[in-house]
């Protein structure tokens, strides 16, 4: 099993260029399989979920092609309508091709998803509403069995603007017949990219970036070669590993105004960063404590919650923490008490003692957000600290070890 050890403290120095979104591209691979045309996607990255979702597409019958940086999908092979167990059992994401089965061959059986243990992630807001649109569904055996002859367009309102069910909803709505409303729909910058991927294809959605989105049942799509967005957890990590570590860093290749939130809270803490059109720049920085609250976008996103708590741990004064997402994120709080952090837990709220030198300790990664804030932690700490189970990173962070040494940091990766 691999594990990391990065001697610290670190002092970084140089450009980190941002791997494109992997929460983008899951719903968008998702989305291959509605079409019969040939779909080319660039640069998609070197992630464990993507790999899967890849196997399960091809797993489905799509036929895939790697050439470069381009990979070339064939959905017209399109064979099975079953999502199975032993790959879905790693990946929440999964849950996505059940709108686009259904709605494409009439008929799904996806196997109830896995992944992050970080709270329940329930999946009735999708099945509710595409019951709502006709389908008739059924839960046996631990999968979700799926059929209709024809979705049919209606007003959907969901009970909370749930990421995943707005995207599947968005899918499964391209062939309904009529027009498909989707109200209190989440807004996350990935939801604009899989709308922008949809139409590039020709389908009709319409209300991008707001919480009321609308789709035009189409009879067929066209091909398509499309690129993901910059990936914006990946961008907000970073940023915090050049504050941690007190440095002159510049991350590049994505769009800052999808985390200004993260960008104003640490503006507010005293950070010194330049903001341009595709990059964040920082410098050296005293900072202070602040208090966050996670919300749906466009709040503090909880992915990148574990890596504030992580930097407030250095920062002056009492910082406060209240995630109101997922009810088991703090699952990163006693590993960085390891490493000499002050954190108190009471209930969804963590307070957090700033000021104390961290210092180096085996630690054990728990889930793929607290797994980045253990790594910002090693690089602020003083000597080498050890961190089991970065498989976890492996999950949406490209080469992040390659990245950071490219920094300056000290990072090497041992399989033990």
């Amino acid at each position: 099993m691999d594990k990391m050890i990065i001697k610290g403290p670190a002092k970084l120095n140089g450009e980190v260029s941002i791997s494109r979104a992997k929460n983008a591209y899951l719903p968008i691979l998702a989305a291959v399989l509605l079409s019969d045309k040939k779909i080319t996607l660039k640069n998609l990255p070197e992630l464990r979920d993507i790999k899967t979702m890849i196997k399960l597409l091809q797993n489905l019958g799509v036929e895939v092609e790697k050439e470069g940086n381009l990979t070339h999908f064939n959905p017209g092979t399109l064979s099975s309508h079953e999502a199975t167990y032993d790959l879905v059992k790693t990946m929440r994401a999964s849950i996505f091709t059940l709108g686009p089965l259904l709605t494409r061959l009439k008929k799904a059986k996806v196997s109830l998803p896995g992944g992050c243990a970080i709270g329940t992630r329930p999946i009735d807001i999708h099945l509710t509403n595409l019951e709502k649109m006709g389908a008739k569904i059924n839960l046996e055996a631990g999968y979700v069995e799926a059929d209709c002859p024809q979705l049919k367009g209606t007003t959907l309102r969901l009970s909370f603007p749930s990421v995943g069910a707005t995207e599947n909803l968005m899918m499964a709505a391209v062939f309904a017949e009529g027009e498909t409303v989707i109200e209190n729909a989440a807004r996350e910058p990935e939801i604009d990219d899989l709308a922008n991927f949809l139409n590039a294809m020709g389908a009709k959605v319409s209300g991008i970036g707001s919480s009321t989105i609308k789709i035009e049942g189409v009879k067929e799509l066209h091909e398509v070669e499309y690129e993901a967005i910059g990936d914006r957890i990946e961008a907000a990590t970073y940023v915090m590993a050049g504050l941690i570590t007190n440095s002159e860093i510049t991350v590049k290749d994505f769009n800052p105004h999808h985390i200004d939130f993260v960008l104003e809270v640490l503006k507010d803490m005293g950070a010194k960063l330049e903001v341009g059109e595709n990059f964040v720049k920082t410098y050296p920085s005293k900072l202070k404590h602040a208090k966050i609250e996670t919300a749906p976008y466009p709040g503090f996103p909880t992915d990148a919650q574990a890596q504030m708590l992580a930097l407030m741990t250095i920062a002056e004064g009492t910082s406060v923490v209240a995630e109101h997402i997922f009810e088991n994120r703090f699952m990163h709080v006693p590993e960085l008490n390891r490493l000499g952090a002050k954190v108190d837990l009471e209930g969804n709220v963590a307070f957090v003692e700033g000021g104390h030198a961290l210092k180096a300790a085996p630690v054990m990664c728990t889930d793929l957000r607290a797994s980045a804030a253990l790594i910002l932690a090693a690089l602020s700490a003083s000597g080498d600290t050890l961190i089991d189970r970065v498989y976890h990173l492996d999950r949406g962070y490209e080469k992040l070890d390659e990245k950071l040494s490219k920094l300056g940091a000290s990072v090497k990766r041992v399989n033990e």
